[in-house]
């Protein structure tokens, strides 16, 4: 819960709930279709756009946009990231089947899929789920670059007990961060901080417990009558088919790796002709190995329900594959039966689980491997042809938002067709409202949003600043501003909510610490400021030495409107006796009352201060503006300061003026500040970086840089 400042910085009002209601409109989408060319068994390089066709139903339709992404040609870390668009990137969900597969299988399947992550490439997206029949389909982790909180994710497969679970709604974080854990009561913080030779313990115990827990799971299908196998099978396949929904909404290729024994594949082709005598041990009795009365479904006591199958659960299975080949999302089936130890040979085995898991794959377009034990290798082939996409976009002629499917189909033109394999998405669904998708799919959206490109409808600007903080790690107090007007754009009611998310990912793909806020905005007490100004947010981080992508995400919650914006952030290592001069921060001359003010809950320390006097910054600058320097080990001599103002394309722009005009020694923990006057050139409206450098009498300088925007609204990016 976040609070609402309305007549001073630190006066909050209470946080209001919204709900609303939605109605239909339409507006203007922009649909991206990854393709993949193949070509024996490799992918096809060098085509353009000139090579398409793309079609929406029998209409053909211009191609408005083309990116090419080669994974080989493909660096790591941040910028790879920023370089492959989230519709091109591959998406891999990791699905352990709870139910149909022996618990000891289960555990020893862990290792096969984390051994597959050492071959993807670092721009694949990982999520973990399981599916058990009592619970249906649970997603672990979403989509995430993450490997390590996927590693975990594998290991623990989610269950509480196992792992300590993080407050990301986002389900980006599995184990919860080390301020989290300071936050919570102490028999949780105890935990953690046993030794190691107690963690030792714990380690060892995992797979024994893991085992315990998931025996619960398990359905032992093969030793319940035939009724009770189908009824499973059908409530999987419903399960699965609204899995595969929820996917649909999920950007980019899509890959399900789908850990499991399998089902029974004889309860929905039948077994053919019975031998003599087999069928009538069915049609009564008991089941020696369940005790349970032996019961025929659908057959009316022919018998021809176990021959030929039962017309329902073919059904359902299609049904279900059907949803994920419009989804877009291949099956790789991994069988592992063949990971039980070899004392557990003698407990139910699956009966024509391959069989199952086979139909499953191919169906799709994907493959059954059989050896999970060598999972890595077997791969390889499909990763290296899928190494290689083309991204059409074009924009669908007045779309509603209902949720229709919509059917696609691309070809390749000429030579360049023959002998190859075209593969691409089938269609796609419609957009529906924000505020009618359902949980799941909301999350699986907004965390897709969030590795995606930067933009959006609502202006938003970041401030992010390090100081020297405790434990190797820095405070990091952020602001984010977003422009009022645009978020209220649709407004449908007195009550707004707002979603706040705010990542901080290393160079690595690992999130290091995250904030996430909902607030409810009474708009008959708020809505003419925000149509001023907008909303100030204040948050904090808590960051070790490093480079960072910080990743905000704003979005009205009743539209589903929002931003991305993407910043860098710097933090230092503080090292003692090290001059580091940090990022300068502009005052805001308005007062607090001009703006919405949120802070979040609960409620950190307010690092924006002055001698010991806090100040509202701002991402603007105006004619006669005030800034704040600060830096660590800077010495007590005279500063010299002098500023450079550059342009986003880089030239610089002559006429800028600073003067240092006040300063506060270091005392303690804190900085040297120093509050400077900064007269700009002549702007036009638009973002600007900010070269600050300070000279000491001996003519020992220190260079830091910020951005900042003229006019306009919070932020100058646009577009999705």
């Amino acid at each position: 819960m976040v609070s609402v400042l309305a007549a001073a910085v630190l006066a909050l009002a209470p946080w209001l709930a919204a709900a609303q209601t939605f109605t239909e409109t339409t507006e203007v989408v922009v649909v991206e279709v990854p393709v993949q060319v193949i070509k024996d068994g490799e992918p096809v390089r060098g085509l353009t756009a000139n090579d398409f066709e793309l079609f929406e139903g029998r209409r053909k339709v211009p191609i408005t946009g083309f990116e090419v992404l080669d994974l080989e040609m493909t660096g790591s870390g941040q910028e790879a990231m920023a370089a492959v668009p989230v519709s091109a990137r591959r998406h891999f969900l990791m699905l352990f089947d709870l139910s149909n597969s022996e618990p000891k299988a289960i555990v020893k399947a862990r290792g096969a899929a984390t051994g597959v992550l050492s071959s993807l490439h670092p721009t694949d997206l990982v999520a973990v789920a399981t599916y058990s029949a009592l619970q249906g389909p649970n997603l672990v982790i979403g989509f995430t670059p993450d490997r390590s909180q996927i590693k975990t994710a594998i290991d623990t497969l989610g269950l509480p007990q196992l792992v300590d679970r993080s407050a990301d709604p986002l389900k980006l974080i599995l184990a919860a961060t080390e301020r989290e854990i300071a936050t919570r009561p102490p028999s949780t913080t105890q935990v953690q901080g046993r030794g190691e030779a107690a963690r030792a313990d714990a380690e060892a115990g995992k797979d024994e417990a893991l085992v315990d827990t998931l025996e619960s799971f398990s359905v032992h299908s093969e030793r319940a009558d035939r009724a009770a196998q189908q009824n499973h099978l059908r409530n999987m396949t419903k399960s699965l088919t609204d899995l595969a929904r929820l996917m649909a909404e999920v950007e980019g290729r899509k890959y399900v790796v789908f850990l499991s024994e399998g089902f029974d594949a004889t309860l929905v082709s039948g077994k053919g002709t019975a031998n003599p005598g087999e069928g009538q041990d069915l049609l009564g009795g008991v089941d020696e190995a369940t005790g349970n009365d032996r019961v025929l479904a659908s057959t009316g006591g022919t018998g021809s329900d176990e021959q030929f199958g039962d017309t329902r659960s073919q059904n359902a299975v299609e049904k279900m594959l059907d949803e994920f080949r419009r989804a877009d999302c291949q099956i790789q089936a991994v069988d592992i039966g063949g990971l039980r130890a070899a004392g557990d040979q003698g407990a139910v085995p699956r009966k024509n689980g391959r069989e199952a898991l086979f139909n499953m794959a191919k169906s799709t377009g994907g493959e059954l491997y059989e050896n999970a034990n060598n999972m890595n290798a077997l791969m390889g082939q499909m990763l290296r042809r899928t190494g290689v996409t083309y991204v059409l976009s074009y924009q669908p002629d007045k779309l509603k938002n209902d949720g229709t499917f919509h059917k696609l189909r691309v070809e390749v033109k000429g030579g360049n067709a023959r002998g190859t394999r075209v593969v691409h998405r089938p269609g796609f669904y419609a957009p529906r409202p924000y505020n009618q998708q359902p949980a799941m799919q909301r999350i699986l959206e907004t965390g897709n949003e969030m590795m995606g490109e930067e933009g959006g409808s609502i202006p938003t600007a970041v401030l992010a600043t390090p100081l020297a903080g405790t434990g190797g790690k820095a405070q990091v107090p952020v602001l984010v501003e977003v422009d009022g007007p645009s978020l209220l754009a649709g407004k449908q009611g007195p009550q707004m909510p707002v979603e706040i998310y705010i990542y901080a990912i290393n160079a690595a793909g690992a999130v290091q610490d995250f904030i996430t806020q909902t607030v409810g905005l009474d708009l008959t007490k708020v809505e003419p400021v925000l149509r001023q100004t907008g909303i100030k947010f204040f948050g904090h981080l808590n960051l070790p030495p490093g480079d960072y992508s910080l990743r905000t995400l704003i979005r009205n919650a009743v539209s589903g409107n929002s931003s991305l914006e993407v910043s860098q952030l710097k933090v230092p290592a503080f090292t003692p006796g090290q001059p580091v001069l940090l990022p300068p921060v502009f005052q805001d001359p308005s007062p607090p009352t001009s703006w919405v003010v949120l802070i979040q809950q609960p409620r950190p320390p307010f690092l924006f201060m002055l001698k010991e006097q806090p100040y509202i910054p701002t991402t603007r600058a105006g004619q006669n503006a005030r800034l704040v320097l600060q830096g660590y080990n800077l010495g007590e001599g005279d500063w010299k300061a002098e500023a450079k103002v550059f342009s986003a394309d880089g030239k610089e722009v002559p006429g800028a003026a600073l003067q240092v005009v006040d300063r506060e020694a270091a005392a303690g923990a804190n900085p040297t500040r120093m509050l400077a006057a900064f007269q700009p050139p002549s702007l036009p409206p638009g973002e600007y970086e900010l070269r600050v450098t300070l000279t000491d009498g001996a003519g020992k300088s220190e260079t830091t840089t910020s951005r900042f925007s003229v006019g306009g609204a919070a932020g100058t990016r646009g577009g999705r």
